[in-house]
């Protein structure tokens, strides 16, 4: 899998845990399975048609994403996103974005291959918007973001990355489905920031992704 695919987006014979794991961070992300929920791996194994075995190492990846709480002899609580969570995360993936930004504008070779990886993302959340399916935009959003911190070459971020993807799926998810305005002015902000890095301004990618952050990223309401 990689940096920028999200677990129920894996088309290889991945283990039955593994695919069991995907199909239930789905469900948590599309809000199918609330905050305060508890999973439990008979419910899990039933509904997967699979044992209990591989539904318990289903379990134990979805804490290792972050979207459950083992309870112990009790199953698994879904957790909720804190405004905490979500301001670290975005801090988080700021970080890395700017660092690549800056580390793009001296390779204009990387540059060409970043635009054109970014314009395959752009392309699905613009399908996803018309669609108005929240969960491939989402996706999209992720994929965009993961491509722009891959650009930095550095293995260990692309593993980070990609344990964080669901999480950052479920922010930008939650956000939408608040306001349904969200996905537009995201598509709009990230086809600038595009832009911005394709030209190697690194300066007006650093400002412009502030900017996206503090129009979008609101605390209160969810958004990505």
């Amino acid at each position: 899998m990689s940096a920028y695919e999200l677990p129920w987006e894996r088309t290889d014979a991945s283990p039955i845990a593994v695919r069991i794991a995907a199909a239930e961070a789905r469900r948590i992300v599309e809000g199918a399975h609330p905050p305060g929920a508890l999973l439990t791996e008979a419910e899990i194994a039933k509904r997967e048609g699979a044992s209990r075995t591989p539904a318990r190492e289903a379990m134990l990846q979805l804490e290792a994403w972050g979207l459950v709480r083992i309870a112990p002899k009790k199953g698994a609580v879904v957790t909720a996103v804190t405004p905490a969570e979500r301001r670290d995360l975005m801090a988080l993936r700021a970080m890395l974005e700017r660092a690549s930004a800056e580390a793009i504008a001296r390779d204009a070779g990387g540059q060409r291959i970043l635009a054109e990886g970014l314009e395959a993302e752009l392309e699905r959340q613009r399908a996803a918007v018309g669609d108005d399916d929240l969960l491939a935009f989402a996706s999209a959003d992720y994929a965009f973001h993961a491509r722009i911190i891959q650009s930095l070459g550095n293995a260990v971020v692309d593993e980070l990355c990609g344990t964080l993807a669901p999480r950052f799926a479920r922010l930008t998810h939650a956000a939408a489905s608040d306001r349904a305005e969200v996905l537009a002015g995201l598509l709009d902000d990230h086809e600038a920031l595009a832009r911005l890095l394709a030209d190697g301004d690194a300066a007006g990618f650093a400002a412009a992704l502030d900017a996206h952050l503090a129009a979008a990223h609101d605390p209160d309401r969810g958004a990505p």
